[in-house]
């Protein structure tokens, strides 16, 4: 078995990545990952990154081995949707204390998952190393290896202390566990020439289920979704795939290149947000099965589901976009919605000002500048006053981010949609993308935004107030006259 240095250096060697390949011995071993900031572990560091990469596995007990505040921090993070088991929405954690870190937390841990398999009996139990527990030498390996002789259930480690990294090396390390302990070790009832993997989908909001449909519709079956409200027996059969889509910007590209090298799975990077993007996605899923063996008539019923489902999205969006159109947009994100969100918002009418690239490869990049041009004004990490700055001086007409912007836009006083992984709406396929467009025409011409720009009662001088009574206007005057 790989030691946790090994297995970095061996993510940090992707073959996969074009960008990779291109750096000297030297640079290829720094790998890509950024160094940590003290104290700034939510949403950064290699733990919270494999927790939500495989935390969307519904019927898997989740045991982290740390201090409970590691399982707080990494609970629930992503809004990721079951249409079976809830069992992944449980919080299980050694709760490490002082007297463990002395005389190490083994016993402790073998505890745990005893007691977890006796009172819920899931398939399987995930264990995940902490800093804490990493740093005082506990074995979850060689624990999880004798629980799993014991008690006759795959007892999984996931070795991905934070301190080794930030939150995409984390992913991936994840995706190593799957590899080393998970894929391959099971097989499905039946196959058919139909069946793929869809790889880096969380199933956040339930977008998944925007797109299962169209391919049910085609005949083409999820055979595992990785991991995105996947079950445990799905993800052990998922190598006999015919063929994998990655969605998430080469968070797991380690298992979709993988795969393929070890059960000759071809995969290729999509994405399911905006209406060309749905499209082209389609149309490759469908060409990867003919290469692999399905009738040639499955390219031709995906064209004709397309042409439905595109006039069906066009005669919606079309609805909105009058009101749409021009509507400046700032896109505080990361990773694969730096460019897939800007195609759906252009596809809307809209003119994107700015997009972050704080997560995003450089193939993510490249894109962008494909859909917005050389001149695309991206920036790695915009600083809050910076959007302030921007909001304020009217840049921008909404701003699209996560949970953590959000007061930014609301203090000055300007519409806001989340579009990260807390949202609860699902913005997926041609459904989805009615559904972005409807929401961002409901943020920016809600009624609030009138009230809370005018300004209060005491800001007002009685003979503006009086003049503003005797012209009947009962309620507070506007900035604009304010600023005249």
């Amino acid at each position: 078995m790989a030691t946790l240095g090994e297995k970095v250096q061996d993510v940090f060697n992707e073959p996969g990545c074009d960008v990779n390949q291109t750096k000297g011995t030297k640079e290829r071993k720094k790998g890509c990952t950024k160094q940590l900031t003290p104290g700034a572990a939510a949403g950064g560091c290699a733990f919270d990154g494999a927790k939500i990469a495989l935390q969307p596995i519904t019927d898997v007990a989740h045991l982290v081995h740390g201090p409970i505040a590691c399982e707080g921090n990494g609970w629930d993070n992503r809004g990721a949707k079951s249409s079976d088991s809830q069992l992944y929405r449980t919080g299980f954690t050694t709760d490490i204390t002082e007297l463990d870190v002395v005389y190490g937390g083994e016993k402790r841990l073998y505890k745990s998952i005893r007691e977890i398999l006796d009172k819920y009996d899931p398939p399987a139990v995930f264990v995940y190393q902490t800093c804490v527990t990493a740093l005082i030498g506990d074995d979850i390996e060689a624990v999880c290896k004798a629980a799993t002789a014991k008690f006759g259930k795959p007892i999984i480690p996931i070795n991905a202390p934070g301190f080794v990294g930030a939150k995409n090396l984390g992913n991936k390390l994840a995706g190593e566990a799957l590899l080393d302990h998970v894929i391959g070790t099971e097989e499905p009832e039946f196959t058919t020439p139909y069946d793929i993997n869809i790889i880096g989908e969380y199933n956040l909001a339930g977008e998944l289920w925007q797109i299962k449909p169209l391919l049910d519709e085609l005949g083409i079956r999820i055979l595992a979704c990785i991991s995105g409200d996947a079950k445990y027996k799905e993800v052990a059969y998922s190598h006999r795939a015919k063929a994998a889509m990655m969605v998430c910007s080469k968070a797991m590209i380690n298992v979709a290149r993988k795969m393929e090298e070890r059960y000759d799975i071809p995969f290729f990077e999509g994405s399911f947000y905006g209406i060309t993007d749905t499209n082209e996605s389609l149309r490759q899923i469908a060409a990867l099965l003919v290469q692999k063996g399905a009738p040639e008539e499955l390219l031709a019923r995906t064209e004709k589901l397309i042409f439905r489902e595109e006039t069906r999205a066009w005669e919606a969006i079309n609805h909105y976009r009058p009101r749409l159109q021009g509507k400046k947009v700032l896109l505080i994100t990361g990773g694969v919605k730096s460019w897939s969100v800007v195609s759906a918002l252009q596809e809307g009418g809209m003119e994107i000002v700015g997009t972050s690239v704080k997560k995003s490869t450089v193939e993510d990049k490249e894109k962008i500048k494909e859909l917005m041009g050389e001149d695309a004004h991206m920036f790695d990490d915009m600083r809050p006053r910076d959007m302030y700055a921007m909001l304020k001086e009217s840049r921008a007409d909404i701003m699209l981010s996560g949970g953590r912007s959000q007061f930014i836009a609301l203090k000055v006083k300007m519409p806001w949609l989340d579009i990260n992984q807390e949202r609860h709406h699902a913005y997926a396929g041609y459904v989805g993308m009615v559904e972005l467009v409807k929401q961002i025409e409901q943020a920016l011409y809600h009624p609030v935004w009138a009230q809370v720009r005018k300004p209060a009662p005491w800001e007002v001088s009685p003979q503006e107030l009086s003049l503003a009574e005797l012209s009947g206007e009962t309620t507070h005057m506007t900035i604009e006259a304010q600023a005249a």
